[in-house]
């Protein structure tokens, strides 16, 4: 798709920053002025404070208030405790209590709408917004938001066209939903140094075995195990496993979440909303139980892997927070997702040529979405018989705010980051760390480890990509002009020399290995009770016999489990899926081109 990538090229923000760097490893990922304190108004050492009304906001919080929040993106389920906790406690006298599907399973959704109550405050798909709108489940927001000090801001540019899609169901186009991680760049920019998804491993030990170029999948298959071979256990004598997957992911996206993402450095990802298809980028809509599907091809690739003894034995068992305690020990080879590198890579490390880097296969072309800057396809949303709403959208319109944002990306001052001479903001020595050790917290910000104190919500309604008025920087650190330089280590300068670019993006761009397609973010309509029940029944069926093919004993059976598959979701009314999914994978490419013709 020549359009978007010339676009890319006009609009992208090509740095060093956070190359090797990912301080936050924030699941993931502007203007105006601020007159609110900055985050140096650390949280007191007290609650005392959230006993009276926030000065000018008319809200009274001497009463505790705990919400419970029903959160899709969440990989932890309960009360928010550690800093962040005690951040909220001491300025909003707020406790959060989070429900995680992720970690309780899909049910939970659907017992808790059932019942006519997801929560206070949700963060729920598109499609479920979609659902609950009509269900009266939802709080129409429009006025609330009209009075607040920075969600106010993004009104007409973000939420009111975000609303409006939900057309069907929103006819008046009311503010129901606030997406997730919206930037503020523009709506065919790309800022990252690294597509979301591409291969990276360990440059020391790539190098070890002589750094041989990657052509294809099976030259990166031969290479991870030469790696294995040679280093077979971590720096601190733990073992390591070439590629490791994780199941709690899979959810409702109707197939095996790590194939999904895999299938992205060959051009292929999964439609919003959809769990029969995967699309490229000039708009092909191939079904995933095609046989030239990239589907198949990535399960042929984990199953050929895990043949060669490359695919870690804990991984049909294990949870997302099992593979960041081994990404953390350098305990694998192969990571995809651009902020695995955030549990390893240290500035530190790099100035020693430790860390994990892109390394790029040629035979690769990886589809990137644009900057979310509609959102990323889940919303925040209130419900209709939420305690205190008012109370809570304050805490959102804080969360917007420089402060919340500070807090949110970075921790917060003179812990993880100070301000420089000239004003802009630098991580401290512990700060470049804090995650990766969970460095302890003073007990004045609430104790423990400072990743379990962070933000369990995982999530925020503006991204990182948006500019701290403050400084003019982006708030994801690894972007702070200080960042850079601290960045410019002998791993950077080594990556940078080897493969003639500045970083990863660069080099895709360069080499004509990337489309960055703009990111649609849109409603798509709900499922009927016939169609949902079809796409429950084929989803379930598909991940568990993709997850029998990874680990079929031999090429035989892997065969025999596909045929069977391909026959098997027909009877469990595929084609009637297929075809919503194609419908809804239509309206996204039609989207896209109508993006790319308004640059």
């Amino acid at each position: 798709m020549n359009n978007s990538r010339k676009v890319a090229k006009k609009s992208m923000v090509v740095t060093l920053a956070g190359l090797f760097l990912a301080s936050a490893a924030l699941t993931g990922c502007n203007n105006g002025s601020d007159n609110k304190p900055s985050a140096s108004s650390e949280p007191s050492s007290s609650s005392s404070g959230a006993a009276t009304s926030q000065a000018g906001s008319g809200i009274d919080h001497s009463k505790p208030l705990t919400i419970t929040v029903f959160d899709n993106a969440a990989n932890y389920q309960g009360e928010q405790t550690g800093w962040y906790g005690k951040l909220l406690k001491d300025k909003f006298n707020l406790t959060l209590n989070i429900l995680a599907p992720q970690v309780a399973g899909d049910q939970l959704y659907k017992t808790r709408s059932a019942a006519g109550d997801l929560g206070d405050l949700m963060i729920v798909d598109n499609s479920q917004m979609e659902e609950l709108i009509p269900a009266g489940l939802i709080m129409d927001i429009s006025d609330k938001i009209k009075n607040t000090k920075y969600l106010s801001q993004y009104v007409d540019k973000h939420f009111k066209p975000f609303n409006a899609g939900f057309d069907k169901v929103n006819p008046e186009g009311k503010i129901y939903g606030l997406p997730t991680f919206e930037a503020d760049t523009s709506p065919t920019t790309f800022s990252e140094e690294l597509p979301y998804s591409s291969p990276i491993m360990p440059w020391d030990y790539y190098k070890g075995v002589g750094a041989p170029k990657l052509n294809n999948l099976n030259d990166l298959l031969n290479v991870l195990k030469q790696m294995h071979e040679k280093y077979p256990k971590s720096p601190d004598g733990k073992p390591i496993v070439p590629i490791t997957l994780w199941k709690d992911w899979d959810g409702g996206t109707g197939a095996m979440e790590n194939v999904r993402w895999i299938s992205n450095w060959y051009g292929y990802e999964k439609p919003d909303g959809t769990t029969t298809i995967q699309l490229n980028a000039k708009g092909d809509i191939v079904p995933i139980i095609d046989d030239n599907s990239m589907y198949k091809k990535v399960l042929q690739f984990l199953f050929t892997a895990n043949q060669m003894g490359l695919v870690d034995p804990d991984s049909p068992s294990q949870d997302w927070n099992k593979v960041n305690e081994k990404l953390t020990n350098k305990q694998v080879l192969l990571l995809w997702y651009s902020w695995q590198r955030g549990f390893y890579n240290t500035i530190e490390r790099g100035k020693n040529g430790d860390g994990n880097v892109s390394v790029p296969i040629a035979d690769t072309h990886i589809i990137q979405s644009s900057d979310a800057y509609y959102g990323n396809g889940r919303v925040f949303a209130i419900g209709s018989k939420a305690k205190d709403p008012d109370r809570i959208i304050e805490f959102l319109d804080w969360s917007a705010s420089p402060e919340g944002l500070r807090y949110y990306t970075n921790g917060f001052e003179g812990f993880n980051y100070e301000k420089t001479a000239d004003g802009k903001y630098k991580l401290t020595e512990v700060g470049q760390t804090a995650f990766q050790k969970n460095t302890p917290v003073p007990d004045q910000y609430g104790g423990g480890g400072y990743q379990d104190g962070q933000s369990k919500l995982n999530t925020m309604i503006m991204s990182d990509f948006v500019k701290d008025p403050d400084t003019g920087e982006f708030y994801n650190n690894n972007y702070w002009s200080t960042t850079i330089e601290a960045n410019k280590t002998a791993l950077t300068t080594d990556w940078q020399n080897t493969f003639n670019a500045t970083n990863a993006t660069d080099y895709y761009l360069k080499n004509n290995m990337i489309d960055i397609v703009p990111n649609i973010n849109t409603s798509l309509g709900a499922d009927n009770s016939d169609i949902k029940n079809k796409r429950s029944q084929i989803s379930d069926y598909v991940k568990n016999t993709s997850w029998k093919m990874v680990f079929a004993k031999n090429q035989a059976e892997f065969d025999q489990l596909w045929a069977k598959m391909q026959k098997d979701v027909v009877g469990l009314g595929w084609n009637d899926v297929l075809a919503t999914d194609t419908t809804r994978a239509q309206k996204i490419v039609k989207m896209r081109a109508e993006a790319l013709a308004a640059k």
